[in-house]
């Protein structure tokens, strides 16, 4: 296999985490919102969220929702700029630690995304139309579909990030008071030594140039995923195409499906790889169950969280695991 040369992590990237393949059910099925080309005109012709209009007026960042405005207020809208969906209750002690946060969050916005407030004991349809399990519950809906979510109370500033995010991820934006953009280069010239191995198909040389700066730099941007990378190569050339057949002949060999996903991997497959290691996790227990989530998690690092395979596989080893 000719190995390719790791890319350097771009941390923009990083917004595309947690993107979920969802639709909501029941009251709000988003699945049957018709003429989505109708909401979409309807958001352009409402007016843009403002940080400056008091809460609830139309355009304003935080609205208040219930089940005669959601449609406006949150599929409508979302055409226009990413709705962020604040699920709670008068009696949710935490649900009243979480709200002003993101309400302050949402005034600084400035306009690039919406805060929308749903009381859920008012609005019982809703609630369970968007599957509820627990509140608070945040989750966020850009152009008439769910995208990500997370429930409880959080710190503020993993909120901030989760909005900065979702932003960055749908419209490519910023979000005002979220700092100063990382850059997208690390220059670092021991790193030439390592990519120059790449280029002429050197393995070996490579992961040990790569290994000596993980070494003397734990915590380096570019290197550590690098080393993975270039580790995972190794192993899928070892592997070699004959892993396949030895794993479809041994399904309950755990090291053997190991490396056929390796190989899967390696050549680009990367919805197999994962798929492989879930199977197993699906099917087993005890120590062959953890032996294969552990490689599995290996692999996600492999891939890198920013690619929204690797979200969706980690929702399905939970599903597995629990």
């Amino acid at each position: 296999m000719q190995p390719t040369r790791p890319a350097r992590p771009d941390p923009r990237a990083q917004a595309q985490q947690a993107q979920l393949a969802a639709s909501l059910a029941g009251a709000v099925d988003l699945a049957a919102v018709k003429a989505r080309s109708e909401a979409a005109a309807r958001a352009q012709a409402a007016p843009p969220p403002s940080a400056g209009a008091p809460a609830g007026a139309p355009g304003a960042a935080v609205v208040d929702v219930t089940e005669d405005t959601f449609q406006t207020e949150v599929l409508d809208r979302s055409f226009q700029v990413p709705v962020v969906l604040d699920l709670w209750a008068e009696w949710c002690g935490p649900c009243k630690q979480l709200s002003p946060v993101l309400e302050r969050l949402a005034a600084e916005g400035g306009g690039s995304w919406v805060l929308a407030k749903v009381d859920v004991d008012a609005n019982p349809a809703l609630a369970q139309g968007l599957r509820v399990q627990g509140i608070p519950a945040v989750k966020a809906v850009w152009q008439g579909q769910l995208v990500a979510e997370f429930t409880g109370a959080i710190p503020e500033e993993q909120a901030r990030q989760f909005v900065t995010e979702l932003v960055r991820a749908t419209t490519g934006g910023a979000v005002p008071g979220a700092g100063a953009e990382e850059p997208d280069e690390v220059e670092d010239p021991r790193l030439d030594a390592a990519e120059a191995a790449l280029e002429r198909g050197d393995l070996t040389a490579a992961e040990a140039a790569y290994q000596a700066i993980v070494d003397a730099e734990p915590d380096h941007p570019v290197a550590g995923l690098a080393l993975r990378q270039v580790q995972l190569f190794r192993r899928a050339d070892e592997a070699g195409p004959d892993a396949l057949a030895a794993a479809d002949a041994a399904p309950d060999d755990v090291a053997a499906q190991a490396r056929a996903a390796d190989f899967l991997l390696g050549t680009g497959d990367v919805e197999g790889a994962f798929e492989r290691l879930l199977d197993v996790v699906r099917r087993t227990a005890g120590d062959d169950r953890d032996q294969a989530r552990q490689h599995l998690v290996e692999l996600f690092g492999v891939v890198g969280d920013q690619d929204p395979r690797v979200a969706a596989a980690r929702r399905q080893l939970t599903l597995a695991l629990y």
